[in-house]
């Protein structure tokens, strides 16, 4: 058997009396800016239907996670290096800050799509890769940027990543939309010419082009004052800190697809 040196060692006990666990989900979750209720909503998308009474539990430590709950977690906060995420040891910490940690996550990605670095094909079989119209221009998730429907680039990606209809990508640009979507995230997109509300979309609005949930709100009445209640289209944020975006009737204003992850 190999011996492992005494000082690195992990130490279950006493990584539970500490409460690393909880400790770890409660800053994950306030980088994310999500509160206890926001966070179990968030974790209906992985499959985990989790109670905030249990969700606090986790946190205090009173209780924990079981495995397949403690890896939808990481998911929905974004956690990779669960090893060094969940250590309350400093010595065993990453190296890196969030800010570097997130430039890792881009280069990651980078690599992946570049198609370069595929890994040699299992017994599973070969992963098949498909090249995609992915938009050189960000569509904005946070103030606005032309979308150009002409500048798109073909890059490979493996065929299984690519959601059903998806017709092109484009990479986020902001905040706005976190913790749903990140900063520089590819999303992929089916272009349709309508959305129900709240079903997530890219919308080029007077110019601009915004990743946004789409909404409706009543508008205005008729000229009487007797006509139908007009529904006035609006684009919002999962991000608290912005504000909704109304629609202006004499803007020009149209959807260009559903994001589909």
């Amino acid at each position: 058997m190999r011996k492992r040196d005494s000082q690195n060692l992990y130490n279950a006990v006493q990584e539970r009396e500490q409460n690393a666990i909880g400790k770890a989900i409660v800053k994950a979750r306030k980088r994310m800016k999500l509160t206890q209720n926001e966070l179990c909503d968030y974790l209906r998308q992985y499959g985990l239907t989790v109670k905030k009474a249990s969700l606090s539990k986790w946190e205090t430590g009173e209780n924990v996670p079981n495995a397949y709950q403690l890896l939808a977690v990481c998911r929905a906060l974004d956690i990779e290096n669960v090893r060094d995420y969940f250590a309350s040891d400093p010595d065993r910490l990453s190296p890196l800050d969030e800010q570097g940690l997130r430039k890792l996550r881009d280069y990651k990605e980078d690599l992946i799509a570049s198609g370069r670095y595929r890994p040699e094909s299992g017994a599973g079989g070969e992963i098949r890769y498909v090249e995609m119209p992915v938009s050189m221009l960000p569509v904005s998730a946070g103030t606005g940027e032309f979308l150009d429907a002409e500048s798109f680039e073909m890059v490979s990606f493996p065929e299984s990543s690519i959601p059903a209809g998806a017709e092109f990508g484009i990479r986020v640009s902001g905040d706005s939309m976190e913790p749903v979507y990140q900063d520089g995230q590819i999303v992929w997109v089916r272009p349709c010419q309508s959305l129900h509300p709240g079903e997530v979309g890219v919308f080029l609005y007077d110019g601009n082009g915004y990743l946004k949930v789409y909404g409706e709100q009543a508008a205005s009445e008729g000229a009487d004052g007797e006509g139908p209640v007009q529904k006035q289209p609006v684009l919002l944020s999962y991000n608290k800190k912005y504000e909704p975006i109304l629609v202006l009737s004499e803007a020009v204003f149209r959807v260009a697809g559903k994001a589909l992850n």
